[in-house]
């Protein structure tokens, strides 16, 4: 199969610009070196490719002097660092490199937050523009799926999720075995290894709790105690996953209105895939009994997706209160609120009454299999990305 072209393709080949740094963050195996020397072929001029896992690389780079750095680099005014965040202090080599060098362009990519935005953020600033990839949004599938088949392909992806690897994967039974291997092999590696972590048990347990509880508030007090950690502890871990990017964490809307619910939060995961692989349940779509969960966790992932592809500005929240009124998914952008509910299937909605009244200004959309793809296909224009 081609080369799947990549939304952030040409907002990334934008801002390769002199003397900045390009940042691709994202989770393993999405696709980020692949897309990265893909936009560098389109440049059409050489370029030094440095590997953050190479100790060689290491040893080059730790000799921090302008005149190592033009050696290392030779006539080259094009870099690229893949898996930067394992190189030491590897914004401050960066930002002399990009300082003293004139011309040079970098960009580095790394399959974690941890380190890329302790040691290269603050160095960096006003020098870097940075890019999260995603696994494959559903506008990158329209360049190869014909339209008629959209909604059995994505009741596929509910299932088996949106990594790129799965699309060379016909058979199911490769599909279940590729996404087991990435839970218990790529995922959850830099989490053990960053935190020197020994027991991944508690951590793959917590994972499957969060993953039963999508669309609901979750406790830390609660999940510490069947887990039998502190809630330290799991705030500890649920950051970590947060960084890593496999789960991320929604917080209740509220302008201080008493019936409104805002102490605990809601997870979710950015793939579902990986969701289905930590439960250990690959049924299809029409035999399960969660479906409305699938759905709502993937929409939230791919308007995620369409949010950072098309530079789109947005507060996300979930509403509810205490008499059981409550919206799924709330933007706050524009100096408006945009309120969604997803529903698998078509039905009538009510706007909450209390929302309606509360926030007259709003609007109240349900998102179901008739209209999604309004919703998180993006249209071809954007804004500048902030540095």
């Amino acid at each position: 199969m081609d080369y799947l072209v990549r939304e952030l393709s040409e907002n990334i080949l934008k801002k390769l610009q002199p003397n900045k740094v390009v940042i691709v963050f994202g989770a393993r195996r999405v696709g980020k070196t692949v897309l990265v020397k893909e936009i560098l072929s389109k440049i059409g001029e050489p370029f030094l490719t440095l590997n953050g896992e190479d100790i060689n690389v290491h040893d080059k780079l730790a000799i921090r002097t302008i005149e190592n750095y033009k050696q290392i680099l030779g006539s080259y005014k094009l870099l690229y660092i893949d898996e930067a965040q394992k190189i030491p202090e590897i914004g401050l080599k960066l930002k002399l490199m990009i300082d003293e060098i004139e011309g040079l362009r970098v960009i580095i990519s790394g399959s974690s937050a941890f380190d890329i935005h302790k040691d290269a953020g603050e160095p960096l600033t006003g020098r870097k523009y940075s890019f999260n990839l995603y696994a494959l949004a559903e506008n990158e599938y329209n360049l190869i799926e014909n339209p008629i088949s959209k909604i059995d392909k994505v009741k596929e992806r509910l299932v088996f999720g949106n990594y790129p690897e799965l699309l060379h994967l016909p058979d199911q039974l490769d599909k279940i075995d590729y996404l087991n291997e990435m839970v218990s092999s790529y995922l959850l590696k830099d989490i053990l290894v960053y935190e020197n972590i020994k027991n991944s048990q508690k951590i793959f347990n917590l994972l499957r709790l969060i993953a039963f509880q999508i669309g609901g508030e979750v406790s830390l007090q609660e999940l510490g105690k069947q887990l039998g950690i502190s809630k330290n502890t799991v705030e500890k871990y649920l950051d970590l996953l947060s960084k890593g990017y496999i789960i991320h964490k929604v917080e209740g809307f509220s302008r201080n209105l008493r019936k409104e619910i805002t102490k605990n939060s809601r997870w979710y995961f950015f793939d579902n895939g990986i969701r289905n692989a930590v439960i250990a349940n690959f049924n299809s779509v029409a035999s399960r009994n969660d479906v409305g969960q699938l759905w709502e966790n993937y929409m939230i992932s791919e308007r995620i997706k369409f949010q950072e592809y098309t530079r789109m500005p947005s507060n996300n929240y979930f509403w509810r209160t205490y008499d059981q009124q409550e919206i799924d998914w709330v933007e706050e952008r524009d100096g408006r609120l945009f309120g969604y509910e997803f529903k698998w299937k078509e039905g009538k909605v009510k706007t909450p009454s209390q929302w309606q009244n509360t926030y007259t200004d709003s609007s109240f959309q349900v998102i179901n299999q008739n209209n999604f793809e309004d919703w998180i296909i993006p249209l071809k224009t954007s804004t500048e990305p902030e540095t």
